[in-house]
């Protein structure tokens, strides 16, 4: 045998071994890279809300609700040809309005230029799933960012890359963590029901704005309770959102409101906050008593939001929501809780009045 014939198995011998290699996926723990949207680092468990210190003295609801690891996202950079992950569902959650993607699967973002795009879900199969996301790409740097469950919580996560690749921290800043926007609200704000964890709306604003975003929403436990305002006011936040209405009572936000508006002002007296109405939800147009209790806590919230007006408080902002999900009412899935269309227009209605108060 010739050695040409002989050169020639043997780079096919490493051709095979090579794509053997790329094949195969080695796991890293997400934990060993950037965590985004997350208020505090003081808990023991990684991918929950509220710190340790409020597992005895927040309401039951609220806690468990904070181990969901709604608005979070982890970020790294990889040349692998592939992206895997393996994951542990804290609750195994399931709804029957909203998909289990969003509920206790992940997303997977590309960064391109500026902007991430969407690459594919991870489709939860059980407590424990492992996936593939991506695979057959160039073997060449990219920035990637995972979402992570709006309904569940997460016991471990692990990113697969080729066996011979690297997996690194980010080299870009994207989004930036300078002054992240704080949200605070209810179960709509949680990510409910968007279709996957990328569309929830939280999610969205901090890929428009190029911003982290922090999202402390509670379905159905928005009650402006002072340790999540407390909690809030540990943040060195660019914008506080209060998007609460939806849960509270009048007689809520008369007692708290301010209380809890006055935790944030007294700890970052110039950082803007921003209040936003009651959606107009869709049995409202036919219901009466629904409306007339929309219609009630919008003007509770106008007029307390006045009166801290007329009281010379400064760097406040209202957004109204008249026009908030459209005239075409089709922006929910159960007449309350919005679709991809209701986020993307939830989205629209907020990005702006956020970007210009940034700008000042």
């Amino acid at each position: 045998m010739s050695f040409s014939v002989y050169r020639k198995i043997a780079n096919l011998i490493l051709l095979l071994v090579a794509s053997n290699l790329s094949a195969q996926v080695t796991y890293y723990d997400a934990a060993e890279f950037q965590l985004l949207g997350k208020a505090t680092a003081a808990t023991t468990e990684r991918y929950v809300r509220l710190p340790d210190s409020l597992e005895h003295i927040s309401r039951l609801p609220l806690w468990q609700l904070s181990r969901d690891s709604s608005g979070m996202a982890v970020r790294f950079r990889s040349n692998s040809t592939q992206v895997a992950v393996k994951w542990e569902s804290l609750f195994n959650f399931h709804m029957d309005h909203m998909t289990d993607v969003a509920v206790k699967g992940l997303d997977l973002y590309c960064l391109e230029g500026k902007n991430w795009y969407f690459v594919n879900s991870a489709r939860p199969m059980g407590k424990s799933t492992e996936s593939s996301l991506i695979s057959g790409m160039e073997a060449k740097e990219r920035e990637f960012m995972i979402y992570l469950p709006l309904y569940d919580g997460l016991v471990s996560l692990s990113i697969g890359i080729d066996a011979d690749a690297s997996i690194n921290q980010p080299a870009k800043e994207s989004p930036i963590r300078e002054k992240p926007v704080v949200f605070y609200g209810t179960s709509i704000l949680q990510g409910g029901c968007a279709s996957r964890p990328g569309m929830a709306h939280t999610n969205i604003i901090s890929r428009r704005l190029n911003r982290e975003c922090i999202n402390l929403g509670f379905s159905g436990n928005a009650f402006l309770d002072l340790g999540v305002a407390q909690v809030m006011a540990g943040v060195d936040a660019g914008v506080f959102v209060l998007d609460f209405v939806p849960n509270v009572t009048v007689e809520q936000m008369n007692e708290r409101m301010e209380k809890f508006y006055r935790i944030l002002r007294d700890r970052h007296p110039h950082t803007p906050v921003i209040f936003i109405e009651d959606p107009q939800f869709m049995d409202s147009y036919y219901n009466n008593d629904n409306a007339l209790k929309i219609k009630t806590l919008n003007d509770t919230l106008r007029r307390v939001f006045n009166e801290l007006k007329k009281g010379k408080e400064k760097n406040i902002y209202y957004i109204s929501s008249k026009m908030m999900l459209g005239s075409d009412r089709e922006a929910t899935v159960d007449g309350i809780h919005f679709t991809d269309v209701g986020m993307m227009r939830y989205a629209d209605l907020v990005t702006p009045v956020i970007k210009k108060i940034l700008k000042k």
